[in-house]
């Protein structure tokens, strides 16, 4: 399977990992299964860090380059088909980085793993929700 990581989800799954459920734990450490990430996670993260709302060591940079290594984390291109494919989601509410991540899960084919539930019941995508 090719899991598309929801930022809260990739943040959990370092810093967190207790608020995995069981079977969100076990795909992300699956063998078979491709993790992918999105751009926009990136950029999601470094906003969070410099707000002060999460406290990334050494620095915002090095931990997400490292964690990207780690976790051998494919890269979700950001291309405008998945720009123009966010309009036909019917989003319930206007998160532009939702709405990428959730575009770039259906472009691709890419299982969408998220605790949103508001994604989690989108029904143009796969989803493997945090439940």
């Amino acid at each position: 399977m090719k899991l598309l990581l929801d930022t809260h989800i990739w943040v959990w799954s370092v810093l967190d990992p207790g608020r995995l459920s069981a079977r969100v734990a076990r795909q992300l450490v699956n063998p078979e299964n491709e993790i992918w990430l999105s751009a926009v996670s990136v950029w999601e993260l470094r906003l969070l860090h410099d707000k002060g709302r999460l406290k990334l060591v050494p620095d915002a940079v090095s931990w997400i380059n490292d964690n990207l290594t780690r976790l051998n984390i494919r890269e979700a291109p950001l291309t405008f088909e998945v720009a123009l494919a966010i309009s036909s989601l019917n989003l319930p509410h206007n998160d532009p980085a939702d709405g990428f991540i959730a575009a770039t899960a259906k472009v691709f084919g890419l299982t969408l793993v998220t605790a949103d539930e508001q994604l989690a019941r989108l029904k143009d995508i796969s989803v493997l929700a945090n439940r």
